[in-house]
C-alpha cells in the first residue's frame, strides 16, 4: 500500500499587511518531512503512525504550515501545490493535513484548489482531510473529499485525534469496509473566532450535540466556525458529515445537518461578539485589580499574531497609560527596528526612541503613529524559549532578539518577529517575571489562556482597531456574499 501524506496550513486574513511567502512556511521536503512531523501532535502524524502501523509506504512530499498572515503569494501556493499534486500518481490513498481557509492570489480557494486537482491528477483515489475548526469550507472542496473531519476544540488541541479519526475512516474503506462521502450545510453566518471557542457557550453546546451524533453511528460531523478576516464569498459557519454512501447513511448525515445547522442558525446571534469601548474595558481591569494579588489579563484580540496581527500596534497601552493604569506588563511587541536601536544601545542603557505603530493598516483605511517612549534597556535575549504546556508542550519557539525596555510604568517586552504568548517563557527568557505586574497585557486572543488565566486575577478582553479586531465594521468587504448575518439583518 502506498499512501500519499501531506501538510499544507495557513489561515488566511486578507486584511492583513503581514505577507506570505514560501519562506513563512519553513516547508519540509520528501524524507524531511516524515522525520519533522514523525511523533509529532499533529493530523499529520497521526497519518504517520496509521499507515506505518499497516507497513504502507509513506509518500511524503511536503510539511508546510505559516502563521496566520495576509494572502499567500502566488509562487508559494503554486510551488507546495505542485509538489503534493505531482506525488498523487501511483498512490493508494491521499491523506491531507489542511487548514480550510487559505486564500491565495492565484486562487480565493485554496484548498478547493488543491483537492480538485488532486482529483484530476488520480482519478478514483480516496481522498481524507482534516481540517481546522476555523475553515472556510466550499463547494469544490466538499466535492472533491471521500472523508472530512475537522478539530472540535478551540484552542486547538486535538489535532493529532482529528488525524487519526481521518485515517480510520479512510484507511477503512482500503480495507473492504463502507465507503464514504462528504455533504453539508452552509449557514449565511460571519461568527465572530471569540464566540468559536469550544469552552462554552453556543459553540460547546454545537461540537457536543456533533460528537453525539458520532456517538450513534454517523462516522464523522464538524461544526466549523469559519474565518471571517477573509474577504471572499463565505467565510462562514458551515456544518459538515461523512456520510455512508447508502441510502441509511445518507438519511442518517442529512437529518443531522439539517437538526445541527437549525439550531445553530436560530443560535446565530450567540456566534456573535459584541465588542465594548476599549475605556470601559480598561476600567473594568481597574475595579478587578483593586486589592488583587495577581495580575489582571488585559487580551489585546484586535492585533493578534494567530489571526494575522502584526503585534506591533499600540492603542490598549496608550489607552491604558491616558487612564492613569500602571504596573503594566506588555509583550511581545513587535518592532524590530526598535530592538536594533535597544539593542545598539546595550544593556543597563537610558533610551528615548519610536515604538510600535509603524507597520500600515491601510486595507483598513487606518493611519497610526509611533509612539515616543523612554526607558531603560533591562535584558537582552535571543528570544528562545520552550513551551511548557499544555499547547504545543516542548515545542521551541523563537521570537527573534527579545529586549526588556522599563518605561517605570510598563515593561514592555519588544521582538524581532511577531509572536503569540504561548508560555511564560516569552517574558522570562528576558528575566522578567510578568506575575510581579499589577496588569498584563498580552497580544492574543486564546492560546494565551491556559497558561496565563490560572495565574490571574480575572480576564479583561480589549478590542482595539486593527486588522483582527472583533469590529466588522472596519473591514470593507467587498467579496462577501450577501446577505450575510450579522452584517445584515437576517
Amino acid at each position: 500500500m502506498k499512501l500519499l501524506i501531506a501538510r499544507f496550513n495557513h489561515e488566511t486574513n486578507t486584511f492583513s499587511p503581514v505577507p506570505t511567502p514560501l519562506a513563512s512556511f519553513d516547508p519540509a521536503y520528501d524524507g524531511e518531512a516524515l522525520r519533522t512531523q514523525q511523533g509529532m501532535r499533529t493530523a499529520m502524524a497521526a497519518f504517520l503512525d496509521a499507515a506505518q502501523a499497516l507497513g504502507a509506504e509513506c509518500v511524503t512530499p511536503v510539511s508546510a504550515t505559516a502563521n496566520p498572515s495576509g494572502t499567500v503569494q502566488a509562487q508559494a501556493y503554486t510551488a507546495l501545490c505542485d509538489r503534493i499534486v505531482a506525488a498523487a500518481p501511483g498512490c493508494d490513498a491521499i491523506l491531507l493535513d489542511l487548514h480550510g481557509a487559505m486564500v491565495a492570489e492565484n486562487s480565493p480557494d485554496g484548498e478547493g484548489e488543491l483537492l480538485a486537482r488532486l482529483r484530476a491528477a488520480a482519478p478514483g483515489v480516496p481522498i481524507g482531510v482534516a481540517l481546522d475548526l476555523h475553515g472556510n469550507i466550499t463547494e469544490r472542496m466538499v466535492a472533491h473529499a471521500d472523508v472530512m473531519v475537522g478539530f472540535k476544540t478551540y484552542p486547538h488541541i486535538d489535532m493529532y485525534e482529528t488525524g487519526a479519526h481521518v485515517a480510520r475512516l479512510l484507511l477503512g474503506m482500503l480495507a473492504g469496509g463502507p465507503r464514504y462521502g462528504v455533504r453539508w450545510r452552509a449557514l449565511p453566518l460571519m461568527g465572530h473566532t471569540l464566540r468559536s471557542t469550544t469552552l462554552g457557550g453556543a459553540m460547546a453546546q454545537a461540537v457536543e450535540t456533533a460528537r453525539a451524533h458520532e456517538a450513534r453511528g454517523l462516522p464523522a460531523l464538524t461544526v466549523f466556525a469559519g474565518f471571517a478576516l477573509a474577504d471572499i464569498a463565505a467565510p462562514c459557519v458551515s456544518v459538515v458529515a461523512t456520510v455512508r454512501l447508502d441510502a441509511a447513511g445518507e438519511a442518517q448525515g442529512a437529518q443531522a445537518l439539517d437538526d445541527l445547522a437549525g439550531w445553530i442558525w436560530a443560535q446565530r446571534r450567540q456566534f456573535i461578539y459584541d465588542s465594548e469601548p476599549l475605556a470601559d474595558s480598561l476600567r473594568r481591569a481597574q475595579a478587578l485589580a483593586e486589592g488583587a494579588d495577581r495580575p489582571v489579563l488585559l487580551l489585546d484580540h484586535g492585533d493578534n499574531c494567530m489571526s494575522g496581527g502584526s503585534c506591533d500596534t499600540l492603542d490598549v497601552l496608550q489607552a491604558a497609560w491616558a487612564l492613569g493604569l500602571g504596573g503594566i506588563t506588555v509583550g511581545p511587541i513587535s518592532d524590530p527596528e526598535a530592538v536594533a536601536a535597544l539593542v545598539a544601545a546595550g544593556e543597563g542603557a537610558e533610551i528615548s526612541l519610536l515604538l510600535g505603530n509603524k507597520v500600515s493598516l491601510a486595507a483598513l483605511g487606518l493611519a497610526k503613529t509611533p509612539v515616543p517612549v523612554q526607558g531603560r534597556v533591562r535584558a537582552i535575549s535571543d528570544g528562545s524559549y520552550t513551551v511548557t504546556g499544555p499547547i504545543y508542550t516542548g515545542q521551541r519557539c523563537h521570537m527573534g532578539r527579545t529586549v526588556w525596555l522599563d518605561t517605570g510604568s510598563a515593561q514592555i517586552v519588544v521582538t524581532e518577529t511577531p509572536h503569540e504568548p504561548w508560555d511564560l517563557g516569552v517574558f522570562s527568557c528576558v528575566g522578567l517575571d510578568p506575575l510581579q505586574a499589577r496588569y498584563l497585557l498580552l497580544k492574543s486572543r486564546m492560546y494565551c489562556r491556559p497558561v496565563f488565566v490560572p495565574l490571574s486575577a480575572g480576564l479583561v478582553e480589549c478590542d482595539s482597531p486593527g486588522v483582527t479586531s472583533s469590529d466588522f465594521s472596519l473591514f470593507p468587504f467587498r467579496q462577501v456574499r450577501r446577505p450575510v448575518f450579522p452584517l445584515d439583518p437576517m
